[in-house]
């Protein structure tokens, strides 16, 4: 059974009766023209846009059986445009964390971030980097990555290259990601599958 799965897909006029499938374990890239809509998918599949038919389901379970807020912590959509909050590093790691229910344990080091950082002071790069750190530290069941990491250096981008692998083969947790880059080489480092988009 896929972990995420999609049938009938539609959105006019950027798609039509698309299926998809997201297997646990894997990093599925989708690739496709620009403005071809790609973001549009991600967003609807985490239920933050609508489609204008077609069902998706988490582990045979259809989205309609969640509540939205649920869903979307389960599903999860991550944005190039990394959102700022305002304080720390460390505040905002904590704060999501706190978010997630994890039993009043700590939020782990954001490493290599400076715990101290100002928030609004951080780098295009770093910015990506603590949103992606944010993202996993929730345990969601799908990340859904929309150039999520298209402004980090290379040294930085391995760094979450690896954790993601790490992190979507962790066998006592179904993971996976579906990651829409233009990026080709990232594709063929980090990915299990590539898929054309529409």
């Amino acid at each position: 059974m896929s972990l995420l799965q999609g049938r009938d897909l539609s959105r006019s006029p950027w798609f039509d009766g698309l299926d998809l499938d997201l297997e646990q374990g894997e990093i599925v890239f989708l690739h496709g023209p620009t403005g071809s809509g790609k973001t549009l998918l991600l967003r609807a599949l985490a239920d933050l846009d609508p489609f204008d038919r077609g069902t998706v389901s988490l582990a045979g379970q259809p989205s309609q059986a969640h509540e939205p807020w649920e869903w979307r912590s389960r599903v999860l959509y991550v944005h190039q445009g990394a959102p700022r909050l305002a304080g720390t590093v460390q505040e905002s790691l904590e704060a999501v964390f706190s978010l997630a229910s994890q039993g009043g344990k700590s939020a782990p080091s954001p490493a290599p971030l400076d715990p101290t950082a100002r928030v609004d002071r951080l780098s295009g790069g770093e910015a990506q980097g603590l949103a992606l750190h944010r993202a996993l530290w929730t345990s969601p069941s799908v990340l859904l990555l929309d150039e999520a990491t298209s402004a980090l250096d290379p040294s930085a981008s391995t760094a979450i290259e690896t954790e993601l692998k790490a992190w979507v083969t962790d066998s006592d947790h179904p993971r996976a990601v579906l990651w829409v880059s233009h990026d080709e080489a990232l594709a063929r480092r980090a990915g299990t599958r590539r898929v054309a988009f529409p």
